[in-house]
């Protein structure tokens, strides 16, 4: 009897993880029949999928039971031979059942969401439940999902119930415990050592890959793997190649190098490509407004008059890539000028304080910095980020109740939060005026309208609220032409420059791959009384923004940044950086560079929309890509990318000769001692 004891004890355990398994393989099913999944003609990819697919759902399935096997294996025999015991027992398996299918019901949404299983993104909104939860009761009905849930948990284990309830309570020897808790544990641990999440992205295809894995085992993966050691996980070159390639490229971009400087430094000086000129300046990042809304870029549903009417009014960079997917990629790539680095942004990371920023060089400038969000400033640690990096924040909890005419639970409508800007800028403006200090302001607004649920205040657009994406979209066009309206009655309008652009695209979802032109978002520079309207085709990126900024408003200025002046820096160094959080791409001379984790490193040829075509041998490429990713990587690892303003004399780096440092001040106006290190 002892032999057969332990398999009758872990039935439930094994009855489990069965469960999990088939309804993991019915995820995957039911994934498959998503209108926007396409697979791949031939076996081999349905043997990817569902080979891997099974040896994923297995791995969760001991990962899953292990809590539960390890319950049963530490029961007493005459506690388990109890009634309660075993009725507990069976609540416990129901509840975990319910709890697959509310995982597979998720899936579901994430997948029309995000285009892929669980990942990271998942893993950060459990960090923010107040928003995530609210936003999936705005947008489903969870009440209704959750009872019928709840009904189903209960009928699957209706046929097997009496079964089980007496296995739990057959006795089992401690000895052959021992022995089955101390397998389970070292399949756990060899699991753990040897089976890499990667192993099962062997297609071409996005779709084949995030289908051959396994919901739950991918969530507790990309929890491990937030963040990604370059050196590790990509081909790498020796460091002062890396150093050689970015000193190299940025070099052409013109600039005088500080002959000394910490190693991996790229400390430089950048003179002035114009007039100074002390413009205000307003800088807004739109929520996931990707190019293909756009009339200006050949949309025909006229979701965006206003700012079509920027593209015919404004300078309009045409050829503009999101360095990201994220709102914290793209708010990270409008403040450092920094190429990405695999893994999460920099703005949710530790150590990410006083940081070298568009804020910090605007600051020494004597501009009043901010930075002003429509949510609350704690989703994705913006507050913390922006408040200990040169910038003043403002969120929702900033403005009035009486001023909030619509919000949902990503935060207040746009137009209303424009509205609270507007106020305070004025405040700064009159400010000035009274002799309180003569300082212009500089701006960085993040909208949260254009998101799901997708709702806005009734009455301005002819799309209901509600009713999907092109609503958004259209109503985050008037909430633009709202500002600009209400800014032109200001008497500092006219001194003024606005910026608009956005933090990402909204469907640019490749987890492997990378769709590029799902990337491309809108660029416009406005300022009627001091630019002129006119086009720029010329391929830039994210985090050139802030250079182009700082070029076109005359400054000489101290720059640790990897962005590029695109009006002044030559056509020839053009290039774009298009990432997710694990695969990086750079965008250069009609080719895109791909480095994916595994150490593999690819080139392609790509057409007019810049997606890939076919596998091109380009060792110069690609090696000036991995320097880029490479090395931005190291100078924020080593601390090489702090604003040495702020650091204790003994922390700043020596060497800046004291005719620099002159200059920097005379062009800055600060009358603070000089930067040792700066």
């Amino acid at each position: 009897m002892s032999n057969a004891s332990p398999p009758q004890r872990l039935l439930p355990a094994f009855a489990l993880a069965l469960t999990l398994i088939v309804f993991a393989m019915a995820t995957r099913l039911v994934l498959m029949t998503r209108p926007e999944v396409n697979i791949p003609p031939g076996i081999a990819s349905y043997v990817q999928i569902f080979g891997f697919g099974l040896l994923f759902d297995l791995a969760a399935a001991v990962y899953f039971t292990a809590p539960v096997v390890l319950l049963l294996a530490l029961m007493p025999d005459r506690f388990a031979r109890w009634h309660v015991i075993r009725a507990a027992g069976m609540v416990l398996l129901i509840a975990l059942t319910f709890v697959l299918l509310l995982t597979a019901v998720a899936e579901w949404f994430f997948w029309e969401e995000f285009g892929a299983r669980f990942n990271f993104i998942a893993v950060d909104y459990l960090l923010y439940s107040h928003e995530v939860i609210g936003n999936i009761r705005e947008s489903y009905p969870v009440g209704k999902v959750l009872a019928g849930l709840a009904i189903l948990a209960m009928l699957w284990w209706l046929p097997f119930m009496r079964r089980i309830y007496a296995a739990a309570r057959a006795p089992w020897p401690w000895r052959s415990r021992l022995l089955w808790l101390g397998a389970w544990a070292a399949v756990v641990a060899g699991l753990a050592a040897g089976l890499d999440g990667d192993l099962k992205n062997r297609s071409s295809s996005d779709h084949v890959n995030e289908l051959a894995g396994n919901g739950i085992y991918s969530f507790f993966a990309a929890n491990r793997r937030n963040e990604l050691d370059f050196e590790r996980f990509y081909t790498a070159l020796p460091p002062q190649q890396a150093f050689s390639i970015v000193h190299r490229t940025l070099a052409q971009d013109g600039g005088t190098w500080l002959e000394k400087q910490p190693v991996g430094g790229v400390e430089r000086l950048i003179p002035s490509a114009t007039a100074p000129q002390r413009l205000n300046v307003v800088l807004i990042s739109i929520e996931s407004m990707g190019a293909e809304f756009l009339g200006a870029y050949g949309d025909r549903r006229g979701l965006t008059p206003n700012l079509d009417r920027l593209a015919r009014e404004g300078l309009w960079f045409s050829n503009v890539y999101a360095t990201g997917n994220r709102t914290v990629r793209g708010l990270e790539a409008l403040a450092l000028a920094l190429p990405p680095t695999p893994g999460q942004s920099i703005v949710r990371r530790p150590r990410n304080e006083e940081l070298f920023s568009l804020g910090s060089v605007l600051e020494d400038f004597n501009y009043d910095v901010r930075f002003a969000y429509g949510g609350f400033g704690y989703f994705d640690n913006m507050n913390a980020f922006f408040d200990r990096n040169d910038y003043r924040t403002i969120d929702r909890t900033d403005i009035p109740t009486e001023r909030i005419g619509f919000a949902n639970i990503w935060g207040v409508a746009d137009e209303f939060l424009f509205d609270h800007v507007l106020d305070s800028l004025g405040h700064i403006h009159r400010s000035a005026q009274r002799g309180e200090g003569s300082r212009p302001f500089f701006v960085h607004i993040m909208t949260t309208s254009n998101h799901r649920p997708y709702t806005y205040p009734a009455g301005r657009i002819d799309i209901p609220s509600g009713s999907g994406r092109e609503g958004a979209v259209k109503y985050a066009d008037y909430a633009i032409g709202h500002l600009l309206a209400e800014a032109r009655k200001q008497d500092w309008f006219d001194d003024t420059l606005f910026i608009v652009t956005a933090d990402h695209g909204a469907n640019a979802r490749g987890t492997v791959n990378i769709p590029v032109d799902k990337y491309r978002i809108p660029l416009f520079f406005y300022a009627p009384k001091h630019l002129k309207p006119q086009r720029v085709d010329r391929l830039m990126s994210q985090i050139d923004i802030a250079p182009t900024l700082l070029g076109m408003l005359g400054m000489r200025y101290y720059s640790k940044f990897f962005g590029r002046d695109i009006l002044h820096a030559p056509p020839s160094g053009d290039r774009a950086f298009v990432a997710n959080y694990q695969t990086l791409g750079y965008l250069k001379n009609g080719r895109l560079a791909v480095l994916r984790p595994r150490h593999e490193a690819e080139v392609f040829a790509v057409d007019a929309q810049n997606l890939p075509l076919a596998p091109r041998a380009d060792p110069a490429l690609q090696q000036e890509a991995t320097a880029f990713y490479q090395h931005a990587a190291y100078v924020f690892r080593h601390g090489l990318y702090r604003d040495e303003e702020q650091l204790p004399p003994s922390q700043r780096t020596p060497g800046i000769p004291a005719s620099t440092q002159t200059e920097l001040q005379e062009q800055t106006g600060s009358h603070q001692a000089p930067r040792d290190g700066f």
